[in-house]
């Protein structure tokens, strides 16, 4: 069973999204187990202040390091982590061979941050991964980090039913874009379901997916391409 620890100044962004589809079939199967950890429970002073301003001046306000401290090394004293994440928009890119990878992991831990920053100790200190979705800024860490973790916990064996396999997902064979999907009706509203796929011929239904996957994966490099 994957565990999955994160550590956030706002749990009540994570509750449901954890609590939810997939994600909560994973922890009702007993695959995976994911621990949510309110910053502000362990702040030092009676006023619960997890967030101070920053020294050298500026806007904003930057999350203290006394309270990641003491939540991440109670945790690392017991267990050990495959990896501990720190969603930033300063890291690298997550992809599906970052979520490969870290889906292979026994225990995850996750620090997210908010409102400005989080002190830099916090990372320097206990960031083994530091990942971003994007090249855009959030109010915080843990939108990141939910969907880093949809993305690993749907490939961990046993969580997807035959049916929903991931090995059939975009990405998953060299950055390549899946075939369209279409389901019943075979027309509606006067759009019809491309007639190989109701032929029945399998050798031609291939032939017709790999020719769909090759023009969407085209069409998403060059994409990328032009605003690169």
């Amino acid at each position: 069973m994957m565990r999955v620890d994160v550590i956030t100044a706002v749990p009540e962004l994570m509750v449901s999204p954890l609590n939810t589809s997939i994600i909560k079939r994973a922890q009702d199967k007993g695959k995976a187990s994911i621990i949510i950890h309110n910053l502000r429970d362990y702040a030092y002073d009676k006023h619960k202040q997890i967030d101070d301003k920053p020294f050298g001046g500026g806007a904003g306000m930057v999350l203290k390091p006394e309270p990641f401290f003491l939540c991440i090394e109670n945790l690392l004293e017991q267990r050990d982590y495959n990896h501990i994440i720190f969603t930033t928009p300063k890291g690298k890119i997550f992809d599906q061979s970052c979520a490969n990878k870290l889906s292979l992991s026994g225990n995850l831990m996750f620090i997210t941050g908010h409102y400005k920053e989080i002190d830099d100790r916090v990372r320097e200190r206990f960031a083994t991964d530091e990942i971003s979705i994007g090249n855009f800024v959030l109010t915080g860490g843990e939108l990141p980090a939910l969907l880093i973790i949809d993305a690993i916990i749907r490939l961990i064996p046993g969580v997807l039913n035959d049916s929903e396999s991931a090995l059939d997902d975009s990405f998953q064979d060299e950055e390549s874009i899946s075939a369209p999907y279409y389901t019943r009706p075979a027309e509606y509203k006067g759009m019809k379901v491309p007639e190989v796929l109701l032929s029945g011929n399998t050798k031609e239904i291939k032939k017709w997916k790999e020719e769909q996957s090759k023009k969407l994966t085209d069409k998403w490099r060059n994409y990328n391409n032009y605003r690169s």
